[in-house]
């Protein structure tokens, strides 16, 4: 069953367009990747499910039930969450306190401070939970952000470049701990990934966008074997 159906949704900017008649799916449970060559509008379609953009055309259904008329600031309650390209952290709060806002987001939860902790400690922060946003390196930074989005309780989390910064060891760590995260959380997960290998080793489907266009949609194996792919990743001939 589909938890999130973007349904061929157009939005342009000005005279750019951005998506084109794009439609997309994640059914509940899985994990779906979202790639392309930059600037082939993946961050715009989470823009669109947070609702930071509306489209010109199309609808996003999200739970049986259109999202368009769901106010920006409501879209965590509805239970989406998520994390950014350039993390977007509250940098004069600890650790501890930008984990904190979302436990407050969906609704006030009696023991936040409580959830907040547990959540730092599953992702392996616990220890850092007084330390200043600011002071830690950006991988770390990455990990706050995702135990906040985590914190929120989500149904359904978007991973905008999750692997982005990361080091060759960790980036392998990082696919087993979205799997985990999928199965210990109920979750179903969307990525947008530059990183192929993290991308073809933990999805269960794929699509890719090119200029705006969906180009091919499937499993790993088939879409690495997709000609439309391989020549919008590494031109003609």
């Amino acid at each position: 069953m589909a938890l999130l159906s973007v349904e061929e949704v157009t939005r342009r900017f000005g005279g750019i367009v951005a998506l084109d008649d794009v439609s997309l799916d994640a059914d509940v449970g899985e994990i779906v990747g979202l790639i392309g060559p930059n600037g082939a509008g993946k961050t715009t379609v989470f823009n669109l499910v947070t609702r930071i953009y509306r489209p010109q055309e199309g609808d996003i259904r999200f739970q049986g039930s259109s999202l368009l008329r769901t106010p920006p600031y409501r879209v965590v309650h509805r239970g989406i969450a998520r994390t950014f390209q350039n993390v977007e952290l509250f940098s004069t709060m600890t650790v501890l306190e930008n984990v904190l806002v979302g436990t407050q987001s969906r609704h006030v939860m009696r023991g936040g401070r409580r959830r907040a902790r547990e959540i730092l400690g599953y992702v392996g922060l616990g220890h850092l939970a007084e330390t200043g946003v600011k002071e830690l390196p950006f991988g770390l930074q990455k990990r706050v952000e995702l135990a906040r989005a985590l914190a929120c309780g989500p149904t359904l989390l978007l991973l905008d470049e999750p692997a982005g910064g990361l080091s060759h060891e960790e980036v392998e760590e990082l696919a087993g701990f979205i799997r985990r995260i999928r199965d210990d959380f109920e979750l179903t997960v969307v990525i947008v990934e530059h990183h192929m290998n993290l991308v073809m080793g933990v999805s269960d489907r794929v699509f890719v966008l090119s200029f705006g266009k969906r180009i091919a949609a499937g499993t790993p194996s088939e879409v690495q074997r997709d000609p439309a792919v391989i020549e919008a990743y590494l031109g003609a001939g």
